[in-house]
């Protein structure tokens, strides 16, 4: 018949709906870390690096300019060996300030285009905290009145068989019962 419910176990509905807890539970738990780990990712970009190779950059350039000026002060004594190691230190600090600044460069575009990135990201996660927060509980809900309907129908007990009515007899004085 169309329209009939074919239900072949109040059990397996009851597993169902625990199954369905558990992985809303679970599910809500890895949303949870991934939002958590795209906010610290994005602490780490935009503070922690950039305060990080900014001070690298200062460090270096004081490094760099100590380095100038022995050189500078190896070229006036006028010491070849002297000179040769002035020279390897200063070119070793210039490079370094190189790569800090390179750092800080390439540090300032990424908290430029974090947002912009991993906002699509957010919002798709957004959509996912808001199926497990509301619409799936709502489900297990359904599947729980489901399952006490379900209940209550098979405990309904058919009413008990009685004996047919009697037949009336008519009241013909010439059929002998």
């Amino acid at each position: 018949m169309e329209g009939q419910a074919r239900v072949g176990s109040i059990d397996a509905l009851e597993s169902f709906r625990a199954s369905l807890i558990v992985f809303i539970e679970r599910a809500r738990a890895a949303v949870e870390e991934a939002a958590d780990e795209v906010r610290r990712a994005r602490q780490w970009v935009h503070q922690d690096r950039r305060v990080y190779w900014d001070h690298q950059v200062r460090v270096r350039r004081r490094a760099c300019d100590e380095a100038d000026q022995a050189l500078m002060a190896a070229r006036i004594s006028d010491l070849r060996t002297a000179k040769a190691a002035e020279q390897m230190a200063a070119l070793k600090a210039k490079r370094a300030l190189a790569e800090a600044e390179e750092k800080l460069v390439n540090v300032r575009k990424w908290s430029r285009d974090f947002d912009e990135r991993f906002t699509p990201l957010l919002k798709g996660l957004e959509g996912m905290r808001q199926l497990l927060a509301e619409h799936l509980p709502e489900g297990a809900r359904a599947l729980a009145q489901l399952e006490r309907s379900l209940v209550a129908y098979t405990e309904l007990r058919a009413p008990a068989e009685s004996p047919p009515p009697p037949a009336t007899r008519a009241a013909d004085p010439e059929v002998d019962p």
